[in-house]
């Protein structure tokens, strides 16, 4: 009798309300998606790498000067414009949580602008101010400085469309920063700067090192608003992406997959470096 009544209170603890179905449909419902939208098409991609020779690959996809070029120009524009990202993004961020000013909700719209706005019309737009006659533009011509066209109009491209990736992962690490901290700082005698690299930095460096990461992989598979500003001069303005489409319009193959599969691992690696952060992150506030 004991041994039923205790099963009977077992019950209710192990069947417990949800209001999704079980881990078994939800699980497959997962694995189906992410296998369609997702596993299908990357295995498909590598699966047509695999008709090349490692020679061929080597050749059409790392050796190639003008790819070479590519690469050098789509890695360190990303890499500028993510650190200019986390510089400026972080003194936006503190302005939109720490203080309370008039416009301050449309600003915060604008943020996300980037997320919303079409590629292409950010850089027909970013084109058109900084050309040689733009709005902007012609006031650095004065001094002979050019901007569309040339690697400076990448780098803004690709600083605008990865702001919003650093303001939204560093505003949650911000509004959990408690303002006591800050002031038990200035009680002890601590300067504003000391109080910036010992208090304030350390506590939201794990979420700057996410956005700064996300901004980075964002940057670097950016297609749309970059080629209009760039002038997709081979071994001088032609990014990555913009290079597995001239191959593919070419009838190249596999110079395109080749390229493609050199961008995918260095996503993957941008990826899994954002997943290392968060884990790092979680377990340091921990």
């Amino acid at each position: 009798m004991s041994v039923i009544a205790a099963r009977s209170f077992a019950l209710p603890r192990i069947r417990q309300p949800s209001v999704l179905p079980g881990f078994g449909l939800t699980m497959g419902f997962t694995l189906f998606y992410m296998t369609l939208l997702l596993l299908i098409p990357l295995a498909g991609l590598l699966l047509a790498a695999t008709r090349m020779s490692f020679s061929e690959f080597w050749v059409k996809g790392i050796a190639d000067p003008r790819v070479l070029a590519a690469y050098r120009l789509s890695f360190g524009a990303s890499l500028l414009a993510a650190t200019l990202n986390a510089i400026f993004g972080f003194i936006v961020a503190w302005v939109l949580v720490r203080y309370r000013f008039p416009g301050k909700r449309l600003i915060d719209a604008i943020v996300d602008l980037p997320f919303a706005l079409p590629t292409a019309v950010s850089g027909i737009a970013l084109t058109t101010l900084y050309a040689r006659t733009g709005w902007i533009g012609q006031w650095f011509d004065i001094f002979g400085i050019r901007i569309a066209y040339t690697w400076i109009g990448i780098v803004i491209a690709l600083t605008l469309i990865g702001l919003p990736f650093v303001v939204r992962t560093l505003q949650p690490a911000l509004e959990d920063l408690e303002k006591e901290l800050e002031e038990a700082s200035a009680c002890l005698g601590a300067t504003r700067w000391r109080t910036f690299t010992r208090v304030i930095f350390p506590s939201v460096l794990p979420a700057l090192l996410t956005g700064f990461a996300l901004a980075l992989a964002r940057a670097l598979g950016e297609y749309g608003s970059v080629i209009f500003i760039a002038g997709n001069m081979p071994h001088r303005t032609e990014i990555a992406p913009l290079l597995v489409v001239v191959r593919l319009e070419n009838h190249d193959d596999h110079g395109a997959i080749a390229i493609s599969i050199v961008l995918l691992a260095a996503a993957f690696v941008m990826l899994l470096s954002i997943n290392l952060l968060q884990w790092w992150s979680r377990r340091y506030q921990h």
